[in-house]
């Protein structure tokens, strides 16, 4: 099982962006949840998201409080430490920021694998708006593998409808921009 935990802010979309990765993984005939955690929060204040992934039916129905992988959709949230909580050891963290893999890496001192990518330049050259979640989505594929990045196009097709064109290639150009380390 692959446990994820989206990190953004109200009105970033990090639950549409988890909803679409479990989607893309059982439209390959797996298994997969999503569901939010959130409060009475507002519009611009933290949220997380949750994704599980597995080949076996999935009977959890808890928040992930061991994340094998985290999505960071605002670089801001990096410095709090709920976000890095539970984190697994040699587990992936995808942030959204303009810097380079080590100097996040020195910034946070977390062991794992980093991946970065600037997802706010990528969602203005392709879809012309400062919304993060698609790009981060081909992001997290890129960083994980866990999924085909061909499979994320009819979920997003489905959601987006005439917009899904610049949301496909937010993915598509995220997951060629994103530096592994």
């Amino acid at each position: 099982m692959i446990e994820i935990r989206f990190h953004g802010r109200g009105g970033q979309g990090a639950v549409t962006a988890a909803e679409l990765l479990a989607l893309a993984y059982i439209d390959e005939g797996h298994y997969a949840q999503a569901f939010p955690a959130f409060g009475p929060e507002r519009r611009g204040a933290p949220v997380a998201a949750f994704v599980r992934m597995s080949d076996e039916r999935i009977r959890m129905r808890c928040q992930i409080m061991e994340p094998d992988v985290i999505v960071v959709l605002d670089p801001k949230l990096v410095s709090l430490p709920e976000v890095w909580q539970g984190l697994k050891e040699d587990g992936t963290a995808v942030i959204n920021t303009t810097r380079n893999a080590g100097e996040m890496r020195d910034e946070i001192s977390k062991g794992g694998r980093m991946a970065v990518v600037d997802a706010l330049r990528v969602a203005m050259e392709t879809i012309g708006i400062p919304v993060v979640n698609t790009a981060m989505l081909g992001a997290t594929v890129r960083a994980t593998g866990s999924i085909k990045l061909q499979s994320l196009e009819e979920p997003l097709r489905h959601r987006f409808g005439k917009a899904a064109d610049k949301n496909i290639a937010a993915v598509r150009v995220a997951y060629e921009r994103t530096k592994v380390a």
